[in-house]
């Protein structure tokens, strides 16, 4: 009898994400109704059971003239891309090309501060005000953003990087912590890491995603609003930003997450320690970046910082999501373990991103993601 109840418990963990999925039809009903509900323009999803695209739609506008938006308009990736910059760093590590406790002083010729030439400056950020601290950053520690970085240097007073706290010692999220892993590994080590993605993104069929602008996109393009309404153009995006600079659509976007929630491209190892938790985040919400932490009886033990990844557990098991926002972007993806199961968002209009938490749970069930911390209120 205990052997048998032993067996039914072991089971229970499975039962939540055994749910079956809702039909396309339904899933794009609730779409239509949260548009509808928040005044929104246009919303893309792509769902993926299995480790495979099961649905991929675009609903509503991507413009002022009334164009639709379609599964090959290209949306901004916004920070997304740091989802796609880690695991290009993690090919790179399994190809011997770098590693993710290496300290950036041993890749660069010379001592990161040095490099404060007008081009560098204007591409990366401005790192000369930083004390010798910088030789204990690593890769590692810049993909969990554990850099000791505010979000970016232009929000400092002086314009400049600056150690807020030791790196590697706590989370607070850098978009300019992940740039400088990218100058590194350019600068440094001769990693072309525009040319990287291309070449992940052309392995796996996503012939409308890159990095930096490309003039081919834009017969197909989406415009964005932001929270008063207001529609501002397509950013068309000249440099290559580890951070943030992804034109995607949803059709391809689905692809890659696909791929990525299957492991393709990468050793067990190695896509393991994409999405295993790497530091434990301990502040109350995610913004803004260089808040106090919360004190140790607080802090929630389902939270932490994969690379370039949040990861999280809940009633489905172990998952991750990464978001991605600006005045007129509003981007999630979350994915579930257990059944490779995800949800992929892209929007071009901010008002519906409030309701990210209750499309995800239409689609997959109660997942665990940490909304509050994401977003900062329930």
């Amino acid at each position: 009898m205990r052997r048998r109840l032993v067996a039914v418990l072991a089971f229970i963990p499975l039962l939540a994400c055994a749910r079956d999925l809702p039909a396309p039809a339904a899933i794009d009903a609730e779409v239509a109704r949260l548009l509808k509900e928040t005044g929104a323009k246009g919303l893309a999803i792509a769902v993926i059971d299995e480790g495979r695209p099961v649905h991929v739609a675009a609903h509503g506008v991507r413009n002022t003239a009334g164009d639709p938006l379609q599964v090959d308009t290209i949306m901004y990736g916004a920070s997304l891309t740091k989802a796609v910059f880690a695991y290009t760093v993690m090919q790179q590590v399994e190809q011997g090309r770098m590693g993710l406790d290496t300290p950036l002083a041993d890749s660069l010729p010379k001592p990161l501060p040095a490099y404060v030439s007008p081009q560098i400056v204007d591409r990366y950020a401005d790192w000369s005000a930083l004390d010798e601290r910088w030789r204990k950053l690593t890769p590692r520690i810049l993909l969990t953003h554990s850099s000791g970085f505010a979000n970016f240097g232009f929000l400092e007073p002086d314009e400049k990087l600056h150690f807020h706290f030791d790196p590697g010692s706590r989370y607070a999220y850098s978009g300019d912590g992940l740039n400088t892993l990218q100058f590194v590994m350019e600068t440094g080590l001769g990693i072309d890491v525009g040319a990287q993605t291309t070449r992940i993104f052309e392995g796996l069929g996503m012939h409308r995603t890159s990095l930096i602008w490309r003039p081919d996109f834009a017969g197909n393009l989406a415009d964005g609003w932001d929270a008063k309404g207001n529609v501002e153009p397509h950013d068309e995006r000249s440099k290559v930003r580890a951070a943030g600079s992804m034109d995607t659509t949803i059709a391809d976007l689905a692809k890659f997450v696909a791929a990525y929630v299957r492991g393709d491209g990468l050793s067990r190892k190695g896509r393991a320690e994409l999405v295993r938790p790497q530091l434990p985040i301990t502040t109350r919400s995610q913004f803004p970046s260089l808040q106090d932490e919360l004190p140790a009886a607080q802090r929630r033990k389902d939270l932490a910082a994969g690379l370039g990844v949040v990861v999280f557990d809940g009633p489905q098991g172990h998952g991750f999501f990464k978001g991605g926002h600006n005045d007129t972007t509003a981007n999630t993806l979350v994915c579930v373990e257990a059944g490779q199961r995800c949800v992929v968002i892209l929007s071009n209009d901010v008002r519906v991103e409030r309701r990210f938490p209750d499309l995800v749970r239409f689609v997959l069930g109660d997942t665990g993601v940490p909304y509050d911390w994401e977003y900062g209120t329930p």
